[in-house]
């Protein structure tokens, strides 16, 4: 009895995720994927006098030439009310809307360690603002923050970093980039930039020093660099009376981790 309920119910979902797609589904106007088949004849493409620049940005006028085809033509099975090829249309179009797609330039990577803070640049201290209320518009609960938010925020700290290189805003715009970077979880792109934020400004007012430190630590498990960022942190806290428990943190795990190390010695 209990197997011949289970095959009825199996049936039923089949029926019922079939039935989901109705008529005229289009299943056999998808076009066929030729990767890894015999028929997959694409030539390898030439990228020997391609830059990482370049290609991220003909990737970016790609995508943005495919959105823009996509609704013309769903706009023109509008007006010549193809109502089932606009749905397949729209379809497609929802398809590339919900994919995920990368910012695969990382600016502080690309800026390099050598750029010093040091210029006010009006239309930097402009762009700085802005991308600090987009942020705090983004809410202050962790548990509640609107990441598209974030990720508008994010890209105009990285906006700054690339337009105005020697603005003495760059190490304010790492370290907020960076706290970004941290609640996404993409802790190695979050120690770079606090990393980044000290070395474009070794007097900068952040904890910039500790953060990446901890991150070494805590999260990519990075024990020997862990071990130098956070004498680096030390020595820039002693001065910082507000920073004290941050200080006695970095005291202790110091001590934990040089310990470990010798015993594995």
């Amino acid at each position: 009895m209990a197997r011949l309920f289970l095959a009825t119910a199996a049936l039923v979902f089949l029926s019922a995720a079939a039935g989901c797609q109705g008529p005229d589904a289009a299943n056999a106007q998808l076009l066929p994927s030729m990767a890894g088949t015999a028929f997959d004849v694409r030539p390898t493409p030439d990228i020997s006098n391609a830059g990482e620049a370049d290609l991220v940005e003909e990737v970016a006028i790609s995508r943005n030439a495919y959105r823009q085809g996509l609704r013309k033509l769903a706009a023109f099975y509008s007006q010549s009310g193809d109502n089932m090829k606009l749905t397949w249309a729209k379809r497609e179009l929802a398809a590339l809307e919900s994919m995920p797609k990368y910012d695969y330039l990382i600016e502080a990577s690309l800026a390099g360690p050598d750029l010093k803070a040091s210029a006010s640049i009006p239309q930097a201290d402009s762009l700085y603002i802005e991308a600090l209320n987009i942020e705090k518009t983004a809410g202050s609960l962790a548990f509640l923050k609107d990441k598209n938010l974030l990720r508008i925020a994010l890209g105009k700290y990285n906006e700054l970093i690339r337009k105005h290189p020697s603005s003495d805003k760059i190490d304010d715009a790492a370290y907020r980039a960076a706290a970004i970077y941290e609640y996404f979880k993409d802790y190695s792109i979050a120690a770079l930039y606090y990393q980044r934020a000290y070395q474009w400004d070794p007097l900068t007012p952040y904890p910039a020093r500790f953060k990446e430190a901890y991150i070494l630590d805590n999260y990519l498990h990075r024990r020997a660099e862990a071990v130098e960022a956070y004498q680096r942190a030390l020595s820039a806290l002693k001065s910082a009376s507000e920073h004290r428990q941050w200080a006695e943190y970095a005291r202790k795990r110091l001590a934990v981790l040089t310990k470990t190390e010798q015993k594995g010695r």
